[in-house]
């Protein structure tokens, strides 16, 4: 059998054939989840009021044993209108794309910069030189986090996805809390012009960020402001890899990377699974009853491989017309950071097709490790040669 953290896309595709909503355990207690596979069904679901992100409220009188940190167990992803309206609004204020336009001459440099270590005719591993530290980089550097503190954030950052891990991701999720406290203190002290300077002094009339949400809109956006990317760097590289016509493409029009980002996205989605959600009442998606107060999983992974919206779903095919994918979600949950994300691949991209016409895979496809996680889909590494 396949495994499935190697491929779970023929798996997607047999359940979603049955039937594009069902239900499948938790492996605890015997409780039941409700997974969405099919395209339509995704998206529908990631825009339903009726399907709820407030974690508080669900495992409020649950008995949960975990001890995670307030600011990463009730972050903006896990709350619902009216709360996530107000600080959406207000991290929108601060996270405008003219950033990411100035960013972009950074974003290249870094680029370079980690590119210019990778040596000639050697093999070398795309995601931890580059995949990892790029990402890490510029969103830290958008934070106004020190370099010397990096490293730590980045291995706090991992350890907040160790599926099976209880103790190493509660453990990590306070590490991280706790230094974005103390960088927020620093820097109201010493006021500069980064994002979380601009997170500090955001408001909207009289209303303004709680320390409290700011500490937990600090560790979302250094969190998701770069696993992401992470696992879309890598992903994308690897899809190229193996469609060597598509990626000669590329290499042949470099200015065509950025209309590809979106099939390299709905190809092989770094994000498998939609974070947490719950029915506030019985509902029906795709012809399947849902009762009230069970959580619902959204496969974006599966709904990005429906042929009923993508024909030919498993072809990468770089022609597609693919900006209807759900790789950043839907709705008002969709993801404050994907022009980061297009901004960080499409520089990356360029800079290795450019620099290593004849970069190839090192080993068998078959033989490279994926991280082991629900909820993003990612390559623990990825051995390439370079010429």
């Amino acid at each position: 059998m396949t495994d499935p953290t190697q491929d779970p896309y023929a798996a997607y595709a047999a359940m979603r054939s049955a039937c594009p909503v069902q239900t499948v355990p938790t492996g605890s207690g015997g409780h039941i989840n409700y997974l969405v596979l099919g395209y339509a069904e995704a998206r529908e679901a990631l825009a339903d009021p009726r399907l709820s992100k407030d974690t508080a409220a669900f495992f409020a009188d649950k008995g949960s044993r975990r001890r995670l940190h307030p600011a990463v167990a009730h972050n903006m992803l896990a709350t619902d209108p009216p709360q996530h309206t107000r600080l959406r609004k207000l991290v929108t204020k601060a996270f405008t794309t003219g950033v990411v336009a100035e960013l972009r001459p950074f974003i290249a440099q870094t680029t370079d910069r980690l590119l210019d270590q990778w040596p000639l005719g050697e093999q070398i591993d795309l995601v931890a030189s580059l995949a990892v530290p790029l990402p890490v980089i510029v969103i830290c550097e958008l934070l106004g986090v020190p370099e010397t503190d990096r490293p730590n954030v980045q291995r706090w950052s991992a350890q907040l996805f160790a599926a099976g891990k209880p103790d190493l991701i509660d453990d990590a999720s306070h590490s991280m809390a706790e230094y974005m406290t103390g960088l927020i203190s620093a820097k109201r002290s010493r006021p500069g012009s980064s994002l979380l300077d601009s997170l500090i002094a955001a408001r909207d009339g009289d209303d303004r960020l709680t320390e409290e949400e700011l500490v937990s809109l600090a560790v979302l956006l250094l969190v998701a402001g770069h696993e992401t990317t992470t696992n879309f760097l890598g992903n994308a590289a690897l899809a190229l890899l193996q469609h060597p016509v598509e990626l000669e493409r590329l290499r042949s029009n470099p200015e065509s990377i950025p209309a590809a980002l979106d099939e390299l996205l709905r190809f092989d989605s770094p994000v498998s699974t939609a974070t947490f959600r719950y029915t506030t009442e019985a509902i029906t998606l795709g012809g399947t009853e849902i009762p009230a107060n069970v959580p619902v999983l959204v496969a974006l992974g599966a709904a990005n491989r429906d042929p009923q919206r993508f024909p030919a779903p498993d072809q990468l095919d770089l022609d597609r017309e693919a900006t209807g994918h759900l790789a950043f979600g839907h709705g008002i949950h969709r993801c404050v950071g994907a022009p980061f994300a297009r901004a960080e691949a499409d520089i990356a991209l360029r800079a290795i097709l450019t620099r290593f016409p004849r970069l190839r895979l090192a080993v068998p496809a078959g033989q490279l490790e994926w991280r082991r996680t629900r909820l993003v889909r990612g390559l623990v590494s990825l051995p390439v040669q370079t010429h």
